[in-house]
């Protein structure tokens, strides 16, 4: 295990990954699958190796990365950015173009949803700047052909795909007219050089980083997505990834299932955050993004737990981050058939329930998971959310305050391990 531990370490530096929310096991799987490819002859020879090369540190950061994304993941989010662009754009009539960030693009169907979107919104292309950044340039390369399968077209309608795309030998080919807004380049969230000198994003789409990030660089992150936001802009997030936010000074926009941060203006400044209703799903559109458990920023994670329950556990969060919520349910059951009672099993049941409009057994599981850990910061602060759109403010103003000492506390913690 002590040989194995640097390449976790090696990850973290290199792309802020947390190899608790991903599992050992995936990453134990990647390290070996590269040794073997490059014909290192032990776990010795492949570091060394990693220490030198800067192709297989990308390779290796390849192999844990799994893109999955589609076309209009999330529509209401981009039906809310079509409103406020053509809003914004009759607002500056024509003094500047609008800019939009897509971080991370994965292999482009995000930033060129977005295209799509303002296009039928009647936005002009050149009306309109759209940057798409990952982390892998295998997957920028891929956006950059702008050819893809079926795979990348779920759900309906599919009505956009008549309009912006052309049948292929290997499958759908996005029109140039769809192309030409967008700019797209590889690069790391982590690295300070990023974007640099680009000016502000009038809308960022960040969906399902946060939650492969332990809580020091989730705060690294954000305040770097803020740096990159307008005064004024939109920051859409991942259904899991809100309670962070209202810590750092960002409030929900009262958009139904479109997860949008703005920033909290200080004359209105609460303690308290009415909620933005997750939609059903809990996927993942990210860089890195490897198949792992969605959970949710700040979570707290156990200290001594068996590698069973670990593995179900991280089987859970990766049926919740692909939208198979039955098959989640049923994985957490099993988790309480087979292992003692935990908060973090509760607290993702009441996620589920949460995301899908099951607002009153949620509050269930998240009093269920405080009963077992009454520090859960997650718990206390989706069940604070909950609270608040009921009118509750005074309960989850003291959820609020509790989630946010627990999120102190596991910060201390963290630096005193580190010393």
């Amino acid at each position: 295990m002590a040989k194995e531990r640097r390449f976790f370490e090696f990850l973290h530096q290199r792309i802020g990954l947390d190899v608790a929310s991903v599992g050992a096991a995936l990453i134990e799987r990647a390290v070996r699958q590269r040794s073997e490819q490059v014909g290192a002859g032990h776990l010795d020879a492949y570091w060394a190796l990693l220490q030198h090369s800067v192709q297989e540190q990308q390779a290796l950061t390849e192999a844990v990365i799994v893109p999955e994304t589609w076309f209009m993941r999330y529509p209401e989010s981009f039906a809310a950015v079509a409103r406020m662009a053509r809003q914004l754009s009759q607002a500056l009539a024509g003094t500047r173009a609008l800019k939009l960030l897509s971080l991370p693009c994965s292999t482009g169907e995000e930033p060129y949803s977005l295209a799509m979107a303002l296009l039928d919104a009647g936005l002009p292309p050149a009306s309109f700047r759209i940057d798409g950044v990952d982390i892998s340039p295998h997957s920028v390369a891929k956006a950059e052909r702008g050819i893809y399968g079926r795979n990348s077209f779920r759900g309906s309608p599919l009505a956009f795909r008549e309009r912006y795309f052309d049948q292929h030998s290997e499958g759908y080919r996005v029109h140039e007219r769809v192309r030409q807004p967008v700019r797209l380049q590889a690069g790391n969230v982590l690295d300070p050089a990023l974007l640099a000198g680009g000016g502000t994003y009038d809308f960022v789409f960040c969906r399902n980083l946060l939650i492969y990030f332990d809580p020091p660089t989730q705060r690294r992150v954000l305040e770097t997505l803020k740096r990159f936001l307008h005064e004024e802009g939109v920051l859409f997030i991942g259904p899991a990834e809100g309670s962070l936010l209202a810590s750092l000074g960002m409030r929900p926009m009262p958009i139904a299932q479109a997860f949008a941060f703005v920033r909290q203006a200080p004359q209105a400044a609460s303690p308290v955050t009415a909620p933005v209703r997750p939609a059903l799903a809990l996927p993942q559109v990210l860089t890195p993004r490897p198949a792992m458990p969605p959970r949710p920023p700040l979570a707290v994670r156990p200290t001594v737990v068996a590698d069973g329950a670990n593995e179900l556990l991280a089987r859970i969060a990766t049926f919740a981050n692909e939208g198979n919520t039955a098959a989640a349910l049923g994985a957490c059951e099993q988790f309480l058939r087979d292992h003692p009672p935990r908060a973090q099993v509760f607290y993702w049941l009441g996620l589920l329930s949460d995301v899908s409009g099951k607002h009153v057994e949620a509050q269930g599981y998240y009093r269920k998971a405080l009963y077992l850990e009454p520090q859960h910061a997650e718990a206390l602060a989706h069940l604070a959310m909950l609270l608040a759109g009921q009118g509750d403010v005074a309960a989850a103003r003291r959820l609020q305050e509790r989630a946010a000492r627990a999120r102190g506390q596991a910060a201390e913690r963290q630096r005193s391990e580190q010393r």
